[in-house]
C-alpha cells in the first residue's frame, strides 16, 4: 500500500484594513491551530499591509508560531493584483501545505486568483474543517493528512466534504463567525518573519482616489440576545413585534432571508448562509420554518426558542423550547411577562 504524506505549515491571510484586523483571520486562527497541531507542524500568519508590524505580535497572542510579514507602501490599500502577487511569491517561497482565508468580500477576491496562479483547488465558503485520510479506489495509494473542506452545497440541502488529492496548497474560504475566536495569551512567544517585497507601481492597475465604507447598522455577532422573525410574520408593520420583543429583553432583530427579501427589515439584520452566522446565548425564533440555509447560520446557538404555528417545522428539531401557537397571541404575551418580571 503506498501512502502520502506531505509536510508543509497550516497558513491564515491575516486580513487587515487601516491597521486593524478583521474578525474573520482572528476566527481562523483557533482552528488553524487545531489543524497544525493535528498535523504536527507549525501555524503562521501571514500578514500584508503598509505599518503593520504591530498586527504581528498580536497574531502570535492569538496562537501563530510564525508570521510572515510583508509590508510595502503599495500595500496600503488592498488591491487584488499588488496582494495576490505578494501572496502567491510567498506561499511559492515556503510552500505551506494548508492556506485558509476568510470569505469576506477580499477573501472571496484574492483566494481564486491566487488559486489560479498556484495551480491549486480552492473551496469556497467552508463551515468546518477537519484533518483525514483517503484511499483513492483506483491505485490503492492512500493520502494521509488532507484537508476535509466541509461546506453546505446544492441550496445548502447537503453536507458536501471536498478535498484535493493532486493540487497543492489545499486552499479554502471559511464563512464569517461559524468558529469562535481564541482567547489573546500576551505571554504567547513566536516568530516574526519580515519578507522583502518585490512591487512596482506597474503593479497596480488601479489608482484609488477614495474609499467609503458604509457602516452596519448592527453587530449580530456581537449580541447575546437574538429575536428573529420570518416571512412568517406576515408584513413589515407587524414585524414590530420582533422589534418590541428584542427591546424588551436588550436583545437584537434579526431576520431570514425570505423577511429581507420581502422588506420586512435590511439585509444587515439577516441571519443565514447568506447573512450573518451567530452563536448567541438566546436565539429566539418567530416565524422561522427553519431551512437549513437559515439553521447554516444560527444553529450553534445556546439556546434556541421557536415559535410557529406549523407543528411540523423544521426549525423545531433543533430548539430547545417549541412553543407551537399563533405569533400574534404568543409574542405580546412573552413581552408583557417579560415587563411584569422585570417591574418586580
Amino acid at each position: 500500500m503506498i501512502e502520502v504524506n506531505r509536510k508543509g505549515e497550516v497558513w491564515v491571510f491575516a486580513e487587515q484594513h487601516y491597521g486593524q484586523l478583521e474578525d474573520t483571520p482572528v476566527e481562523l486562527m483557533s482552528k488553524a491551530r487545531h489543524l497544525a497541531d493535528s498535523l504536527g507542524v507549525k501555524l503562521a500568519a501571514a500578514v500584508l499591509g503598509s505599518d503593520v508590524k504591530e498586527l504581528a505580535g498580536r497574531l502570535i497572542h492569538y496562537g501563530a508560531d510564525k508570521v510572515y510579514l510583508a509590508e510595502h507602501e503599495l500595500l496600503e490599500h488592498y488591491q487584488t493584483n499588488s496582494y495576490a502577487k505578494v501572496m502567491y511569491d510567498l506561499i511559492h517561497k515556503h510552500k505551506p501545505q494548508i492556506v485558509l482565508y476568510g470569505a469576506t468580500i477580499a477573501g472571496r477576491d484574492l483566494a481564486p486568483r491566487i488559486a489560479s496562479a498556484a495551480k491549486a483547488g480552492l473551496t469556497a465558503d467552508c463551515t468546518d474543517l477537519q484533518i483525514g485520510n483517503h484511499k483513492t479506489s483506483k491505485d490503492g495509494k492512500v493520502h494521509k493528512n488532507l484537508l476535509f473542506q466541509i461546506r453546505p452545497a446544492f441550496g445548502g440541502n447537503i453536507i458536501a466534504t471536498i478535498i484535493n488529492l493532486d493540487r497543492w496548497p489545499q486552499m479554502a474560504t471559511v464563512r464569517e463567525g461559524v468558529m469562535p475566536a481564541p482567547e489573546p495569551d500576551a505571554k504567547r512567544k513566536g516568530e516574526i518573519i519580515t519578507e522583502t517585497v518585490s512591487l512596482a507601481q506597474t503593479n497596480l492597475p488601479l489608482e484609488i482616489l477614495a474609499e467609503h465604507k458604509r457602516p452596519k447598522k448592527i453587530n449580530l455577532k456581537a449580541a447575546r440576545i437574538i429575536v428573529a422573525g420570518g416571512a412568517g410574520v406576515g408584513s413589515k408593520d407587524n414585524f414590530k413585534l420582533i422589534w418590541d420583543l428584542a427591546n424588551c429583553l436588550g436583545g437584537a432583530p434579526a431576520a431570514t432571508r425570505a423577511a429581507v427579501d420581502l422588506g420586512f427589515i435590511d439585509h444587515d439584520h439577516q441571519v443565514g448562509q447568506t447573512g450573518t452566522t451567530v452563536r448567541p446565548s438566546l436565539y429566539i425564533a418567530v416565524g422561522i420554518s427553519g431551512a437549513i440555509q437559515h439553521q447554516a447560520g444560527m444553529s450553534q446557538s445556546q439556546k434556541i426558542v421557536a415559535v410557529n404555528n406549523d407543528p411540523e417545522a423544521p426549525i423545531f428539531n433543533i430548539a430547545h423550547y417549541k412553543i407551537i401557537g399563533d405569533l400574534n397571541e404568543v409574542v405580546p404575551r412573552m413581552i408583557k411577562s417579560i415587563k411584569t418580571v422585570s417591574r418586580e
